[in-house]
């Protein structure tokens, strides 16, 4: 960024050396035959996202400017990589069918979710947004201890982000997730049913928002585990298939997502924007405020430069421990007919993580 105002600042100082005294400067005519007014019309891409804080990141990118949410309408970054991103806000399940089917470029889903997607549409992990760091949750009441949990049901959406991270803190704590039934309740409804001690739920595996409302809302409910016993294993991230890539403006639609969030996230690191950014993503994701907001950022923890989001996808972990077994996972509660193949910057998985478009 340095080198890159130091340009700009030597290229001002020669102009205006070079400009004719007392004369105002008039803008120049572009020729008819010039390479800007032959530049191709914007090809038109599509990201599904639902609300969820590295993800909402986006619509408040938009409220800015920085693009245009849209179709038909540009934002700065899409107009200096001459694309146009339509942004389909809708819930988290919609998003991974509207990928499925091809009907979105690109999806915002866990490294959790995408696999199965991936076995039908080869996939292209441009960008790890952030990681769960205690924004899930298994939160009990009356329940002292792991042991007292044994043979109780525990209330959450199954064969999910939920499920993994129960399962992966009961093994980390060398339990027996068999020993523990895991029963399918729509997390809202077992958040809501829990708060309000409805149909005798004592223990419920739930994500942000939930987490923080029901231990408001019931003080004496309290965390049993979270999701920072397993760093850096549920992963959020934006996936763009493979297809996609290959279109006219396929990289520059990868590289624009890209500088959109890092653009932002200088957003939440400058003290003078920080606070209204943060406030921006807290009303897209579940209205919450500005404290609440300071608290959720150390939960799911964001990968806010593209140093710290190379070295998670070059991690030796990353390949060799966290994706088998998040691979596992998917296969024995059957999100994926058959083993996903997974390549790191290859080309050849049918999910690759690919750290080219953050270098």
């Amino acid at each position: 960024m340095k080198k890159s105002l130091n340009r700009s600042w030597l290229t001002l100082l020669t102009l205006v050396a070079f400009a004719p005294l007392g004369c105002e400067s008039k803008p120049a005519s572009t020729p008819a035959n010039s390479s800007a007014s032959k530049q191709a019309a914007p090809t038109k891409f599509t990201l599904a996202w639902s609300e969820y804080p590295s993800w909402s990141i986006f619509g408040v990118a938009s409220d800015v400017g920085l693009i245009d949410g849209e179709a038909g309408k540009m934002g700065s970054i899409e107009k200096k990589h001459n694309i146009d991103i339509e942004l389909k806000l809708v819930s988290y399940d919609s998003c991974i069918t509207l990928y499925g089917t091809s009907q979105a470029d690109a999806v915002c889903i866990t490294n959790i979710d995408i696999l199965g997607p991936a076995a039908s549409r080869k996939s292209v992990a441009i960008l790890p947004t952030s990681t769960s760091n205690g924004a899930d949750a298994c939160i009990v009441a009356g329940i002292d201890s792991i042991d007292a949990l044994v043979g109780k049901k525990t209330h959450g959406l199954e064969k999910s982000v939920s499920q993994f991270c129960f399962d992966r803190c009961l093994e980390k704590l060398g339990k027996s997730p068999k020993d523990f039934p895991f029963t399918n309740m729509d997390p809202e409804q077992a958040a809501q049913a829990f708060q309000l001690k409805k149909d005798s739920i004592e223990s419920i595996m739930v994500w942000n928002p939930f987490v923080m409302q029901t231990l408001v809302t019931r003080p004496e409910s309290k965390v049993l585990f979270d999701s920072s016993s397993i760093p850096e294993e549920i992963i959020d991230m934006v996936v763009v298939g493979a297809d996609s890539l290959k279109k006219p403006g396929g990289k520059e639609f990868a590289a624009a997502i890209v500088e959109t969030f890092y653009a932002m996230n200088q957003r939440m690191k400058d003290p003078a924007t920080m606070d209204k950014t943060l406030v921006g993503i807290g009303e897209k994701f579940a209205k919450l405020q500005l404290d609440d907001m300071k608290k959720v950022v150390t939960q799911t923890r964001f990968y806010g430069t593209p140093e710290e989001a190379k070295q998670l996808f070059s991690s030796d972990k990353f390949k060799s421990q966290t994706m088998p077994i998040v691979s596992q996972f998917c296969e024995r509660y059957g999100l994926t007919t058959k083993p996903t193949s997974v390549s790191y910057g290859t080309g050849e998985g049918m999910i690759d993580f690919d750290t080219s478009f953050l270098k």
